[in-house]
């Protein structure tokens, strides 16, 4: 099965996580930028606040693809110590990266927030959502980064994923709910008809709608 676009994966994905409506300790992250309009369709279903959470991989100069770790939301960084050791790198090296990356980190923050604060995920159970899992680099980085913040249980969602992927994050996620691994996968745009890339414009108005829905919600109770 194609999905229409990321609104309708995340109303299927919604009904894979159905039994974590209406509960006062769940909370939707999305991945940006992709991953938001899924979790917004997921949020709403589940009646559940939302928000974003940001990763930003920490490239070695030089060798930008090469990640030496992670930064994401919550002035978190977890760093890849295999890397760091073997190829002997200096603590200012990583330093001034990190630097960067936190700058950039902070303005999407910003942008996509527009002054609201961060969701507080201590105690909580989290489902963190993104529009696929291909090589789920990405999402190992949050899950590690998110531990951190100490939730109370970690559920990663997406609406389709490589099989082999789905498998793996279930040692580091508390649960992983894959709604589709079609084999052979290939690739996450394949299994859209509309991929079109999510703008930062897109991302902040879900956000926004998202939390004036809760606000009402939370008016009507």
């Amino acid at each position: 099965m194609r999905y229409r676009d990321r609104f309708e994966a995340g109303l299927v994905l919604a009904d894979k996580l159905a039994p974590y409506a209406d509960r006062p300790d769940v909370v939707v992250l999305g991945l940006p930028r992709g991953g938001v309009p899924v979790a917004y369709e997921v949020a709403r279903t589940l009646k559940a606040p939302l928000d974003v959470f940001l990763v930003r991989k920490l490239g070695l100069p030089g060798q930008e693809e090469l990640a030496m770790g992670a930064i994401a939301s919550g002035g978190v960084r977890v760093l890849n110590d295999e890397v760091v050791n073997v190829l002997r790198i200096p603590l200012e090296e990583i330093e001034a990266v990190t630097a960067a990356e936190e700058r950039e980190l902070q303005r999407r923050e910003r942008l996509y927030r527009d002054g609201r604060p961060p969701v507080d995920v201590r105690g909580r159970t989290v489902i963190l959502i993104d529009d696929g899992l291909a090589t789920g680099s990405t999402m190992r980085a949050a899950v590690a980064a998110l531990r951190r913040q100490e939730p109370a249980r970690i559920v990663v969602a997406v609406p389709v994923g490589a099989v082999q992927t789905c498998e793996e994050l279930q040692s580091e996620a508390d649960e992983v709910v894959c709604a589709q691994t079609p084999e052979p996968f290939y690739a996450v745009g394949l299994w859209y008809d509309n991929f079109s890339q999510t703008s930062d414009d897109e991302v902040r108005e879900l956000l926004q709608h998202a939390a004036e829905e809760q606000m009402l919600a939370g008016h009507a109770s």
